[in-house]
């Protein structure tokens, strides 16, 4: 995080982190009281209610040490707003911990705080609050998200019914694809426009917030996909003791995915499995169907139907021969 010139200057302490590069951040925010205070107040709209979300990031496991200050800052964000996507709310503030293995170069903090400020500025919310620390381990990014949404009518995961039709945004298996680049390809090295565009969805996640109107008006449950779609639809149907049915043809797959992804089936099932995509997974009632892919396409979002809840429990996978397979759980896990 800090060249060899500029360990000849001192690096910032705590104080100077704070009121140089994170308390520009949170200037538009009266709440956040210049972050001179140890606590921050929000006010939600009237006939409103927070939603909250933690999400935090971590070197070696969800970005590279080498990663640009830019780029970790986004994702630090943007992975916590993607989950206020899928619950149909409006992002407004939010707080950041960050613990320093070693002690940061003003140079690394100014593009990490300008990464942040681009970030909040695409997503619509503010800094108000958070603490810094230098701790042995890994560079951790800890966001804590705050938005609104509508007395409640936050967009639940666990509301599905069987006969709703399985919707997705965007395509998947992109960022898993990426990651697989990320590690081949060094930082600076030359590569493709199809490994580019796949390892920037990798490095910078697009939350669907164009999507909210759709989701409020018909979703009948939703969640951002992270997991894999797998893992997460299971997670969506196990509150209720149902099932789903994926239809393989239908899973959406990018350009670059094609022209890049390995050709054993397998290894492809396996990238669009294995997380990352912070795409929008929600169920949709049959007769709502034409409505909402109408209502998202207006936001710029592209929807695509894969399947349906069924009463049958487990996640099953149609093929492209046809036949079923079980994909309960497959998908990324911190444990296992």
């Amino acid at each position: 995080m800090a060249s060899d010139a500029e360990h000849a200057s001192p690096a910032p302490d705590e104080e100077t982190i704070i009121s140089e590069f994170f308390v520009p951040l949170a200037h538009d925010w009266p709440g956040a009281y210049e972050l001179r205070d140890d606590c921050a107040t929000i006010s939600p709209a009237p006939g409103h209610e927070l939603v909250v979300k933690t999400d935090p990031i971590r070197s070696g496991i969800h970005f590279f040490l080498d990663d640009s200050p830019e780029d970790i800052a986004w994702k630090a964000l943007a992975v916590n707003v993607s989950d206020l996507a899928s619950k149909a709310a409006r992002p407004v503030a939010y707080t950041l911990a960050i613990s320093f293995p070693e002690k940061p170069s003003r140079s690394w903090l100014g593009k990490f705080a300008a990464g942040l400020s681009t970030a909040q500025q695409h997503f619509g919310c503010v800094l108000i609050g958070g603490d810094t620390d230098n701790a042995p381990g890994p560079l951790s990014v800890a966001v804590t998200v705050f938005g609104e949404s509508p007395l409640g009518k936050m967009i639940r995961r666990a509301t599905p019914s069987p006969g709703d039709l399985i919707f997705v945004t965007g395509s998947l298996g992109d960022a898993a694809l990426g990651l697989s680049l990320r590690k081949q390809i060094k930082t600076g090295q030359e590569h493709s426009g199809h490994e580019a565009y796949l390892i920037d969805r990798y490095l910078r996640p697009r939350p669907r917030l164009e999507l909210r109107a759709a989701l409020r008006a018909y979703a009948t449950a939703a969640m951002d996909l992270s997991d894999g779609l797998g893992k997460d639809l299971g997670r969506m149907c196990s509150a209720r003791g149902i099932g789903a049915v994926v239809y393989e043809t239908k899973v959406p797959l990018s350009d670059a995915f094609l022209a890049v992804a390995p050709e054993p089936l397998e290894d492809r099932r396996s990238l669009i499995s294995s997380g990352d995509d912070y795409e929008v997974l929600c169920t949709v009632r049959p007769d709502n169907v034409d409505n909402f892919v109408a209502l998202a396409a207006s936001g710029g979002v592209v929807v695509t139907e894969v399947g349906m809840m069924s009463n049958e429990p487990g996640i099953t996978l149609i093929d492209q021969a046809g036949e079923t397979q079980d994909w309960a759980g497959r998908g990324y896990d911190h444990f296992s």
